[in-house]
């Protein structure tokens, strides 16, 4: 992923990242977008292994003597049914709280495209073309077994999305610090999923319309946008508006969490002059604590517990709909995004960043196999009728990306010293000024602050040879007035001259 300037920077900024000709794949990112990358995975990160606790609370939960508790949760219904909104815990949180979820998603989208890595369309190719074929891929590989194993067509879709947060969390776990270049484009690839997963959802999970309801959503979106472009603030205002269209969005057919992706998108996310933050990037600095911390991990705590036996485990294999699941994650994903990738680079002028090997996209595309929340939800959309079918193709996601991750783990450890050595490269601030010395090449500022710390480190090292050069002068004397002795201090008085002579030399 080549670097970008941030809208407010000028070219040769000591915080651009350097530039070569030709364009670099997966080269350094600009110091605004590595802030923001960085900001935005610390968040995702913690958020990742609330969501694996969340899914592992799931299954011990359900698979215990009080998994009828579980399910007594689950099921319970709570809500207006005046509104339509008499909905089970399980639907609260795929509906309602997962509406946050793409709420940041439609943000994150919306940054990328006006001020992000998707701004540049040379930039934006690769990880674009390695995020559709990464989605097209697992849905050939389930087609693929399902018509030859006379399986359903319907979940073809589950495969295709990319969790973000739960490869970030097998990230955390085995200790992989991925340059910034790679954890970048593999967010890039997350929220070009998390794109097409919106508009798969739809399209193709649309149940019958309530125009009415759909209008007043409609309405509700123009007065959400209305009040944004005349600047009027204040949460009091957004968030009853935001339940209001919401409500409206679920009672239309249209799956509810359209209504959080479309006000995302409406959020301005340029910096204007004198800002630090644009509005969006603050509004998804205050919420993806929420999305990350509580509504993904509630979802997953009410969506991932299904029954797990070893009859179970074998039936993941067995049956089309459930294996083309498994292949599509793990096969699908890593044949979809590197072999795309590589094919694009090959038959453009690209060439990958001269640090990185194709092992590293390789190894990046297959943690993109863990396809676990927006899988699940697909997966509960796809076969709503068939309750059964419903908790094996979970099991089938679960199985997935549990053997994704453990391969991708793998891959990734190969490489750890490589990966930490980068890394160390990117964050060395010599002069110690908060801004990483990579980004300061071309400022003569910085040159000169390092001609200081290295003028004044050689004139320690001066002083130090003095005193001991003193020091086995006098050691000799008293030993033997003469001899090895006074030849150590003859031989350290002439180092001491020369680090005079030295001196005087340009550093």
């Amino acid at each position: 992923m080549a670097a970008q300037k941030s809208s407010t920077q000028q070219p040769g900024a000591p915080n651009e990242a350097p530039q070569s000709a030709p364009r670099k794949f997966l080269a350094a990112l600009s110091l605004p977008e590595r802030t923001y990358v960085a900001d935005a995975l610390r968040a995702e990160t913690v958020g990742g292994v609330l969501l694996l606790v969340a899914a592992i609370a799931a299954l011990v939960w359900a698979n215990t003597p009080i998994s009828g508790s579980y399910e007594a949760v689950r099921d319970f219904h709570i809500g207006p049914a005046a509104l339509g909104l008499d909905l089970s815990v399980q639907h609260w949180a795929a509906d309602g709280l997962l509406a946050i979820f793409f709420f940041v998603a439609g943000i994150e989208l919306k940054r990328e495209l006006v001020a992000g890595e998707l701004r540049d369309p040379k930039a934006a190719a690769l990880p674009v073309i390695a995020a559709l074929c990464g989605m097209i891929a697992p849905a050939l590989v389930y087609t693929l077994v399902n018509v030859l194993g006379d399986g359903s067509m319907d979940g073809w879709a589950v495969p295709t999305a990319t969790d973000i947060a739960f490869a970030l969390a097998v990230l955390a776990v085995i200790g992989t610090s991925l340059p910034s270049a790679l954890r970048a484009f593999l967010l890039t690839l997350a929220v070009v999923d998390d794109l097409f997963a919106i508009l798969i959802i739809a399209v193709f999970f649309t149940s019958d319309l309530n125009f009415a309801a759909l209008g007043g959503a409609v309405a509700g979106l123009v007065l959400f946008w209305v009040l944004l472009r005349t600047g009027v603030r204040g949460w009091y205002v957004y968030v009853p508006l935001a339940l209001v269209v919401w409500g409206l969005m679920y009672n239309s057919g249209v799956h509810a969490t359209i209504a959080g992706v479309a006000m995302g998108l409406m959020l301005r996310c340029t910096r204007r002059e004198g800002e630090d933050h644009s509005p969006g990037e603050h509004i998804e600095h205050l919420v993806r604590p929420l999305s990350a911390g509580v509504a993904v991990p509630l979802f997953a705590l009410f969506s991932a517990g299904v029954a797990v036996s070893g009859g179970a485990l074998a039936d993941v294999f067995t049956q089309p709909e459930t294996l083309g699941v498994v292949l599509g994650l793990v096969v699908g994903k890593v044949v979809g995004i590197f072999g795309g990738t590589w094919l694009a680079a090959r038959f453009t002028k690209a060439s990958l960043n001269d640090d990185l090997e194709w092992a590293d996209l390789f190894a990046v595309a297959a943690l993109a196999g863990i396809g676990f929340t927006v899988s699940l939800l697909i997966g509960e959309l796809a076969f709503a009728g068939d309750a059964a079918l419903t908790d094996e193709v979970k099991a089938a996601v679960l199985t997935g990306s549990l053997i994704a991750a453990v391969f991708a783990a793998i891959l990734l450890k190969l490489r750890v010293r490589k990966y930490q050595a980068l890394l160390a490269e990117e964050e060395r601030d010599d002069d110690m000024d908060g801004i990483p010395d990579l980004y300061e090449q071309h400022d003569p500022a910085y040159h000169l602050r390092m001609a200081e710390i290295h003028e004044k480190k050689a004139a320690e090292h001066r002083r130090l040879a003095e005193e001991a050069a003193a020091a086995l002068a006098e050691s000799g004397t008293g030993a033997s007035g003469t001899g090895a002795g006074s030849q150590a201090g003859s031989d350290a008085a002439e180092v001491a001259g020369a680090s005079h002579t030295d001196g005087d030399r340009p550093a």
